[in-house]
């Protein structure tokens, strides 16, 4: 099943590789696209700030929730079942909300759309996980970050130009799922997978299977990365630039996108990386990348070094969050694979959700420069621990251990 043309390079003429990255370009239209739009919705239908965010939070709470059941359907209806379903569902409920009449149906909608953008995360890691093999595993699911980090850098400034044209303008853009959708079910074929457990039998050997300490390793450093992102990077530091640089939003903005540019260059890289260096190492890298960059920017004499700073934070994510997925692959069969990255996926969103109210609740005791300081030595602490105290299975890149996460 594998597609080895390159062993560690991406290839553009599978049509895997094609409906993949197409879809995961329009994952970022859930977010960054409307969240320009926030101060507009809240105008529209006169509600509190507060009120006006759950269309971010009903986004995101319902995939932690929902996203191990869409696992369970990938793995015993089909991958590209659910990558076409969730396409056109995600398509039908953004466009839909133009036409919401009240502030409850947006909030509706985004909750089956959240739902949706979850079955896109679910389906098209797995299709990775189950179409290459070793470094072109990595080299693919590095391509798919960076197109996530690219559309997540460039659809803020689109949102804010569709959003100059009404509230709910920029959920027209969700659209275009529809025909990625239908492109999907034409050009995709779906993996042929040995399924041989059934109802209570795959549930029992499927937990058996994701709750080994290897995955949950995964699952923690998934949830790590997350947090930090969310919370240091795009909660922390906008604060700390206006409080101590008195930074506009333009300029908050710019040092942001440097972080989402340092993601996606070292993101293209996973794939070469990986033929010299174990995924453990590149997790741990990653990290140790997050604790550099958040330091650096806790010392920096001006914003400019700051940007350099938040600049290493987004490499780290280029290094750890596809060496996650391909690791999880590795120690996962075809047949729980989905259940598998469905939980990984889970524990994205939880620390998204989580990352943000964490870090302003301390922040409010340490004050935004110790917090950075504090968040940089875990960081760098936790590269350490995963560096040279966890040695595992993991180190083996690119070659699943005969039984799914046998000792760590």
């Amino acid at each position: 099943m594998a597609e080895n043309l390159r062993p560690d390079r991406v290839p553009w003429r599978s049509r895997t590789v094609q409906v993949v990255l197409l879809s995961t370009l329009l994952a970022p239209l859930g977010v960054p696209l409307v969240a320009p739009a926030l101060p507009v919705i809240r105008d529209a239908f006169a509600v509190t700030d507060a009120r006006a965010s759950l269309v971010v939070s009903a986004y995101f709470v319902v995939g932690i929730v929902l996203s191990p059941f869409i696992g369970l359907l990938a793995d015993r209806l089909g991958r590209k079942r659910v990558l076409v379903t969730s396409l056109l569902a995600f398509g039908v409920t953004g466009g839909a909300i133009y036409f919401a009449p009240s502030f409850e149906w947006v909030l509706a909608l985004r909750a089956i759309q959240g739902t949706a953008a979850a079955g896109l995360f679910v389906a098209t890691v797995t299709l990775i996980g189950d179409t290459f093999e070793g470094t072109q595993r990595n080299a693919v699911l590095g391509m798919n970050i960076a197109v996530l980090s690219a559309g997540a850098a460039l659809f803020p400034l689109v949102g804010g130009i569709l959003v100059s044209f009404g509230w709910n303008v920029s959920f027209l853009a969700c659209l275009l799922a529809i025909p990625v959708g239908l492109f999907a079910l034409f050009a995709l074929e779906e993996p042929a997978l040995v399924r041989e457990a059934r109802g209570v039998a795959y549930i029992r050997r499927a937990l058996s299977v994701v709750t080994g300490p290897n995955t949950l390793f995964l699952y923690g450093a998934a949830f790590a990365t997350e947090l930090l992102l969310f919370g240091a990077i795009l909660t922390v530091l906008p604060f700390l630039l206006t409080a101590q640089y008195g930074l506009a939003p333009v300029f908050i903005g710019g040092i942001i996108v440097a972080a989402e540019v340092g993601s996606i260059v070292v993101s293209t890289q996973n794939g070469r990386l990986a033929r010299h260096i174990s995924n453990r190492l590149l997790v741990a890298g990653g990290f140790a990348c997050f604790g550099v960059g958040l330091v650096v920017a806790w010392l920096a004499p001006s914003a400019l070094v700051v940007a350099l700073g938040a600049v290493v934070v987004g490499a780290g994510l280029g290094l750890s969050m596809p060496a996650v997925d391909a690791a999880i692959s590795d120690l996962v069969t075809g047949e729980y694979r989905a259940g598998a990255l469905s939980l990984r996926n889970s524990t994205t969103f939880l620390g998204r959700a989580t990352g943000p109210a964490l870090f302003a609740g301390l922040a409010a005791v340490t004050g935004y420069p110790l917090l950075l300081l504090g968040a940089g030595l875990v960081s760098l602490t936790l590269a350490l621990l995963i560096g040279v105290a966890l040695r595992s299975s993991l180190d083996r890149a690119g070659t699943p251990p005969e039984k799914p996460d046998e000792a760590v």
